[in-house]
């Protein structure tokens, strides 16, 4: 089998293992649609100090949120799965090692574009406008970013013993990167010190690009950089995450 065949054969065995696990469907739908419907609001009378409104401004940081949530933890899965031995299982079949590690990305990458889906709707009728284009681009925004930190966690995840291990390293990173990104609230709000900080985030490239795809703004060096920054990291992300899931098969 081909690397791509054996890649969809992972993926489709994780979907059918997503969509049957309907708690964990619901409740991961559930928690970014809360987040919204109870965080929006309170924005809709403050001046953020960006161009149009609060929702143009909240949306986009809330899906990249979502990107960098989702994918930084989903090496949980992969690590209780090695544990209970069934990653050494699926190593002594056929499949090519690699395609285990992107048949779970591709999973993952699907079932976050969904949910940011949803969140768009949401944001649509809480007063939320947006071109369909800029939408469209934001998604793939996010998708890319998805898959970038889904390769990572699954690389780590596999070079850890333990779940805790696991969370204290994603938390550790993971928060600093998501409070400098200017996902919930812009940068510019910040004082001097913290916007300068900031700037060496790359996600903050990526949250100000979507932000300016949902103002319809396509062309500009904003979305451009974002954009060059978004693939840089993608490239370093899912090179550094295959090169850690081989590694631990040594």
């Amino acid at each position: 089998m081909t690397l791509l065949a054996d890649t969809g054969v992972v993926f489709g065995r994780y979907l059918r293992a997503t969509l049957r696990s309907k708690t964990n469907l619901f409740f991961g739908m559930l928690q970014p649609l809360l987040f919204l419907a109870l965080f929006g609001p309170l924005l809709t009378k403050l001046s953020l100090g960006v161009s149009g409104s609060s929702w143009q401004a909240l949306v986009p940081g809330v899906l990249i949120q979502l990107a960098l949530l989702g994918g930084s933890y989903v090496g949980l899965g992969l690590l209780m799965d090695r544990n209970l031995g069934i990653i050494d299982r699926m190593r002594v079949t056929p499949v090519d090692p690699l395609a285990l590690l992107l048949g779970r990305v591709l999973r993952d990458v699907v079932q976050l574009v969904v949910q940011s889906v949803l969140l768009v709707l949401l944001g649509l009728a809480f007063g939320l406008r947006a071109p369909l284009a800029g939408v469209l681009i934001g998604l793939l925004f996010v998708a890319v970013l998805s898959a970038a930190l889904s390769a990572l966690s699954y690389g780590l995840a596999m070079n850890v013993r333990t779940p805790p291990e696991f969370a204290a390293i994603a938390n550790t990173a993971g928060m600093p990167l998501m409070l400098l990104s200017g996902l919930l609230l812009p940068m510019s709000l910040a004082p001097g010190w913290l916007d300068g900080a900031s700037h060496a985030v790359p996600f903050r490239y990526t949250v100000d690009a979507v932000r300016q795809t949902f103002l319809g703004h396509y062309a500009n060096g904003t979305v451009a950089l974002g954009a060059a920054i978004t693939l840089a990291l993608a490239a370093l992300c899912l090179a550094l995450g295959a090169r850690l899931f081989r590694r631990a098969e040594r």
